[in-house]
């Protein structure tokens, strides 16, 4: 791609273009591509505006929607996003796409295909130029405004939040090109186009500034005073203020003729768009901090040395736990002040347990929007990215202070291009290469010495304790091998308990001499935070200490009372004071009301210590738990359709119907897919199919396709693993709903006839019928009408003999499907009347409201147009109740024919329009259906 400056604004640019300074703009090839209704609009102008990063739901809803948002909102943007990837899937294969990224999605785009992105890439590049080529780069800039900014965007909300910014970044680019146009000496040709400017923005400064100036030096010395009496009698009167310094000193010098006004005046700071804010990003420095007087001074060293060239980094490095965190963040708030421009903070996380190192261009990504630059502003490019943050931070003195760096090429693109700012990095590395490469100086740090330890246990815990018991408190000290993290966990041990003695707690560390000294000789800086878990855990009760080791075994992220409790076979109540207990420690945490979690590294460390202890029970009751709530709560969804049952009596109470059992798989769902992973890695087949297998009714009404499609994968392994014929059977066919209703036909025939092969081997007549239905749905979108009639009437045969009336109603559906597109109408509504009726006595509201719609459909097909609306009506009605997203867009597609009908063309587009906003949220193939239908009704 070529740079901005060597591509004419003008020229078209292959595959897609996307202009937003101006009325919005979709090209490909340089050709004018629709983008539909204002919302769609608003929608990719949101994503347009911050390429390539996260957009959330909720922020797309309250922009596009502001306070008043339909219930529908998200189905409704899901839908908007699915015909934005229709467009992009046509238009720039591999290139330009919209990605899903919770919470949210992402505009996966070469940002130099956004006008707004390359206005701002060329007035960047405008700053350093010499005069003739920044006023170039500047006017080709300008170019690209083609009007009134995103002036076809109905939200009022979005337009008030951009337009604002890119106005502002267009007078700016404008006040930039006229500087250079006077330090060309071109005041003569700038005299009309400042005085039209200076009118339309009278209280612009700047602009009133550059048509003095230009008035003075074209001789009109007169003008140029008036020009500033009339700014400040219009300041005065309409904001009751005064003309700004640069203004005043500027009608001195006019006053005065200043020789310098007409020589170049001092070129401003480049137009970034922004305006530019003081970062002040520093977490809170850590209580109770004590000691590191030869670290502080060597720092406050450094800082001294900023006039003398040398070098502006320092690396604080050393064992974890050791306090590299506390110094930087204690020595950074003492030193604040000496950094007027502000100071930059970013974790960037080099030894996290579980999350991957922070990326130089995530980092980069969070300082220059910390620094005051938009995010459709920020290079795609990470050497950009970098030359952006250097540029900013040139001749500015900011601190930056880096924190858990891994090594010396996660810090360097992060590093300032000036000796004005300094940067301070903590890691468990000594970054020699940063040494080498930028000058760094190295701080290692040591453990505490005696004195500084014992201080520190008296600020953190209890004071004066320690001078009640100075023998204890130097061997508590040696015990915590001076390791800063393992003091302060003893001190808070002291503080919770303060009838205990420091000697108490000594004879209790004593005990765990070996395995402290053991942990000691470990190079790794792990260890070192283990040793202090070690110190926590052990002053644990018994009965607390055991929870805590069996919570290493939660597959998912977070637990709640009733999960512990089996997993620790105990009650409820019991289970709710154990984590209490263990919160009071900051051992878990309670983020959201009696939904706990842990960190990474204590999880972590739980886990060993399992490897000492027998629980391997534990596992298989949390399973079973799952097992009891999901099988309880789908009861409430759909009929279960199997016969399987694990209520065993047990009913759940916070579980009572229909709501709460979404709710209750809507917050336990990333736990339940990790606990069928789980299970079946460790070898629990039984339990993983089965537990896959109960959630396959919350599957049905919430349709996450990936997850499904992952949980059943698992499953068919397990059942497969154990040879489990029903298993296998389910898990195959679940596959199939998963990928049919995907519109993936192929795949879904493919585990259909898997689980058909399997249910003949074995003889079992009920699930070879069932996978028989199964399969006739899918051959009948194949258009394999007659192969989906036979296995139709095969099904329907075997659940007669059978007296199943709920699977047989599954059968007449299908064969009714059949008939229907055979043009065996009246046929084809008997049965579906018959299915109806059966679906009634089952409750089954999900595949009662399908059934009701097919009603609807065949009898419009017949004419009989009130009656097709009654039963669209009603289904959609049932779909409300049931939760089920596709069967409520059946509705209001089958309402929409009724109205096509009958001659209402408008209510025919809203009802077909609301019905492929849900299929293209679903991801449902019957929204190509519907858009035909739309474009032929237009």
């Amino acid at each position: 791609m070529m740079a901005p400056h060597d591509r004419p604004s003008g020229a078209p640019i292959a595959g897609f273009e996307f202009r937003v300074l101006g009325p919005l703009e979709v090209l490909v090839d340089g050709a004018l591509r629709p983008m539909g209704s204002s919302q769609v609009r608003a929608l990719l102008t949101c994503l347009l505006l911050e390429p390539n990063q996260i957009v959330s739901m909720d922020r797309l809803i309250d922009t596009i929607w502001e306070h008043d948002p339909p219930a529908s909102a998200r189905t409704i943007i899901q839908g908007y996003v699915s015909r934005l990837r229709k467009l992009f899937g046509e238009g720039d294969p591999g290139g330009t796409e919209i990605v899903t990224r919770p919470p949210g999605y992402l505009l996966r785009v070469d940002a130099e295909r956004i006008d707004a992105h390359r206005a701002r890439a060329l007035i960047n590049r405008a700053h350093g130029l010499e005069p003739a080529e920044r006023s170039r780069v500047l006017a080709e800039a300008l170019t690209l405004w083609r009007g009134p900014v995103l002036a076809d965007i109905s939200s009022s909300r979005l337009y008030g939040m951009v337009a604002p910014n890119l106005d502002e970044l267009r007078l700016l680019a404008l006040e930039e090109r006229i500087d250079a146009d006077l330090d060309l000496g071109r005041h003569h040709q700038l005299l009309l186009e400042l005085s039209t400017l200076v009118d339309r923005h009278p209280l612009r400064e700047r602009l009133t500034g550059q048509l003095m100036l230009a008035s003075y030096r074209a001789g009109h010395r007169a003008e140029a005073q008036a020009r500033y009496h009339e700014l400040r009698r219009r300041l005065s009167d309409e904001l009751g203020l005064d003309p700004g310094p640069d203004l005043r000193e500027l009608y001195e010098q006019v006053l005065r003729d200043d020789p310098a006004l007409r020589s170049s005046p001092r070129r401003p700071e480049p137009a970034l768009g922004i305006k530019r804010p003081i970062p002040a990003e520093l977490p809170p420095a850590p209580a109770g901090f004590v000691g590191r007087r030869r670290e502080l001074g060597e720092l406050d060293r450094l800082l001294a040395e900023r006039e003398q060239g040398s070098s502006r980094l320092a690396v604080l490095t050393g064992i974890a736990g050791v306090g590299k965190s506390a110094l930087a963040l204690t020595w950074a708030h003492r030193v604040e002040h000496e950094f007027p421009d502000g100071q930059l903070y970013a974790s960037l996380r080099g030894y996290h347990s579980e999350r991957e190192p922070l990326s130089p261009g995530e980092a980069l990504t969070s300082m220059l929007k910390a620094l005051g630059v938009a995010a459709d502003a920020i290079p795609v490019e990470l050497d950009d990215r970098a030359a952006l943050y250097r540029s900013l931070l040139a001749k500015r003195r900011v601190l930056v202070l880096l924190d858990n760096a891994r090594d010396s090429e996660q810090v360097r693109p992060l590093l300032p291009g000036s000796a004005e700012s300094l940067v301070l990095v903590t890691s468990r590395r000594r970054l020699d290469g940063l040494v080498v490469r930028s000058g760094a100086k190295v701080l290692p740090l040591e453990t505490l010495p005696t004195e500084s330890a014992i201080e520190l246990l008296d600020r953190a815990g209890v004071p004066g304790k320690s001078a009640s018991e100075p023998v204890a408190a130097a061997e508590l000290a040696a015990l915590c091998g001076g390791l800063p993290l393992a003091l302060r966990i003893a001190a808070a041990r002291l503080a919770a308990n303060p009838a205990r003695g420091v000697s108490d707690l000594v004879h209790e560390l004593t005990d765990e001499r070996n395995r402290l000294h053991a942990l000691d000789i470990d190079d790794d800086a792990d260890t070192s935070v283990r040793r202090a878990f070690d110190i926590s855990y052990r002053s644990l009760h018994p009965v607390h200490a055991e929870t805590f080791r069996l919570l290493g075994l939660v597959p998912g992220h977070t637990f709640t009372a009733d999960a512990v409790a089996a997993l620790c076979d105990t009650d409820p109540a019991s289970a709710l004071r154990r984590l209490r207990a263990l919160a009071l420690a900051h051992l878990v945490v309670e983020p959201e009301p009696d939904r706990f979690g842990m960190h990474d590294l204590l999880r972590v460390y739980a886990r060993d210590l399992l490897a000492e202890s027998d629980d391997c029970g534990a596992l298989p009751r949390l399973l079973n738990h799952y097992l009891v709530t999901a099988d309880h709560a789908r009861r409430f969804l759909r009929p279960t359709r199997d016969e399987l049952n694990f209520t065993d009596g047990t009913r759940p109470p916070e579980i009572h119907d229909r709501a709460q059992a979404l709710d209750w798989f809507d917050a336990e769902w990333p736990n339940l897919v990790a606990a069928v992973r789980a299970a079946n890695a460790r070898g629990m087949h039984e339990l993983a199919w089965q537990l896959a297998r109960l959630q396959f009714n919350y599957l049905m009404v919430r349709c996450p396709w990936e997850d499904w499609i992952r949980v059943y994968t698992d499953g068919l392994d397990s059942a497969r693993a154990v040879d489990d014929p029903t298993g296998k059977v389910l898990m195959s066919a679940g596959l199939g709903v998963a990928h049919s209703r995907s519109g993936r036909l192929d795949e879904a025939l493919g585990h259909y006839d898997e689980s058909y092969r399997v249910a003949v081997a074995n003889d079992d007549a009920s699930r070879r019928a069932m996978t028989q239905i199964n399969m006739a749905s899918v051959l009948f979108r194949l258009q394999r009408y007659d192969e989906a009639k036979a296995h139709c009437q095969d099904a329907l045969r075997v659940y007669r003999s059978l007296g199943d009336s709920y699977f047989e109603a599954g059968a007449l559906n299908n064969l009714a499907m059949v008939e229907q597109v055979n043009g065996e109408r009246e046929e084809a509504l008997a049965h579906l009347r018959e299915a109806e009726a059966l679906y009634r006595a089952a409750d089954d509201l999900d595949t009662l409201a399908m059934v009701l719609n097919n009603c609807g459909e065949v009898c419009i097909e017949l004419g009989r147009l009130d009656e097709g609306e009654s039963y669209h009506h009603e289904a959609l009605d049932v779909a409300l109740k049931c939760g089920s997203a596709m069967r409520q867009a059946s509705a209001y597609l089958g309402l929409g024919d009724a109205a096509r009908c009958r001659g209402d063309l408008v209510v025919t587009r809203t009802r077909w329009e609301t019905a492929l906003a849900i299929f293209e949220a679903e991801g449902s193939p019957r929204a190509a259906e519907v858009r035909e239908r739309l474009d032929a009704l237009a």
